[in-house]
């Protein structure tokens, strides 16, 4: 496998990590990129972007990332509040009145850390609705949490983006898309973001399966909940509607706004993103909210991931686990389904982004990041 791309003086050995992965690993295209103090030193690429192998990987490429779109939707809901704009403890239901309905305590700082019980829609909806903005926001409206808000941590990994989503366009009073070209895409001259149309790059990566199963870093108990309760809230969180886990490579899926999972960035839009973040003086959010997001908002047994997570605002935290472990402890990020990755290192003012076309069954980072970090991080010791 050729690999394209370079990496700064005193990096080059990530790209034997990296070519490692398609050997290894089952790697058939895939991206990964490094920030440290503002200056990229690392940008890798190979393999193939389609799933017949026909059309090469770019650095420009663009994948789903699903999960890892909720950092990039944070950081919006971040700018908001730094502009004064949004206030995280006031109720969503004052920005946004017909969310009152069963959840008008419930404030954008639970929806941020996942403490708002919005973790699933409580009726069966049509696999449509995924694919209409407004429909969802609105049904999400309608919408009552699983438990009383704030009293326990569940992820809500599609309702999130529909939920935060819909309160930042209403404070920001312009479309979300709009909104995400101004705040970030231009001022970061990123390639993608929600959705996989409109943005500078068109150069979209199909993804897949990956053929072969990576050893798991934990026990991924999601499966086993959703057949031992099927109206339980992790089988409705994942599978309500089922349109939320088939069809991802379809022009209905990227053509839709499913800001929790439909963000399709390259790794150098990660990079980027929590790079800017790693900076003494970030561009897009101020250094005093950087650290608020930052700052441990809830930590416990999760109800949905049925794991133990750490959550800023919108931002999962480093942890000692290796598949959770984000460079310090002053790491911050979001993982995304399959395997790609973003965070930022601020103690050593990085950012880090990976992509790939290969999706494995980890809960979390799965061996092809764990892998990438263990060697970055054996460079910077």
């Amino acid at each position: 496998m050729e690999i394209y791309g370079f990496c700064a003086p005193g990096f080059e050995a990530l790209q034997d990590a990296f070519a490692r992965n398609f050997r290894e690993c089952g790697d058939t295209g895939a991206a990964f990129a490094v920030r440290q103090h503002g200056q990229l030193v690392c940008s890798l690429w190979a393999g193939s972007a389609d799933r017949d192998a026909e059309c090469p990987f770019t650095e420009d490429a663009i994948a789903n990332v699903f999960s890892a779109s909720k950092g990039v939707l944070a950081l919006m809901a971040l700018q908001q509040a730094d502009a004064g704009k949004l206030d995280l403890d006031r109720p969503v239901a004052d920005y946004w009145p017909e969310f009152a309905e069963g959840k008008a305590t419930v404030t954008a700082r639970q929806l941020l850390c996942h403490r708002g019980g919005l973790v699933a829609f409580r009726k069966r909806v049509e696999d449509r609705l995924i694919y209409d903005w407004h429909a969802a926001c609105a049904e999400v409206s309608r919408t009552e949490p699983w438990w009383s808000p704030g009293s326990q941590q569940g992820y809500a990994p599609f309702l999130y983006g529909w939920s935060l989503g819909g309160l930042v366009e209403r404070i920001a009073q312009k479309p979300l898309p709009e909104l995400y070209r101004e705040s970030l895409a231009n001022p970061l001259g990123l390639d993608g973001g929600f959705g996989a149309n409109g943005h500078r790059s068109h150069r979209i990566a199909d993804v897949g399966p990956l053929k072969q199963p990576l050893p798991e870093l934990r026990e991924n108990a999601i499966g086993r909940a959703i057949k031992e309760d099927r109206k339980g809230p992790v089988a409705m969180a994942f599978g309500n509607p089922v349109s939320l886990v088939m069809g991802t490579n379809g022009q209905q899926w990227r053509d839709a706004l499913i800001p929790a999972a439909n963000g399709h960035f390259s790794a150098r839009d990660l990079a980027a993103v929590y790079g800017d973040l790693a900076l003494e003086a970030p561009t897009t959010l101020s250094r005093d909210w950087v650290t608020e997001a930052s700052r441990e908002q809830s930590c416990g047994h999760d109800r949905i991931l049925l794991a133990k997570v750490r959550f800023g605002c919108g931002f999962i935290l480093s942890g000692d686990a290796a598949d959770l472990h984000f460079g310090g402890a002053r790491g911050f990020g979001h993982p995304g389904a399959g395997g790609s990755i973003g965070f930022a290192d601020p103690e050593r003012g990085l950012g880090l982004g990976y992509i790939t076309t290969r999706l494995g069954q980890s809960l979390f980072m799965d061996r092809r990041a764990v892998e990438l970090v263990r060697v970055l991080y054996g460079l910077l010791s």
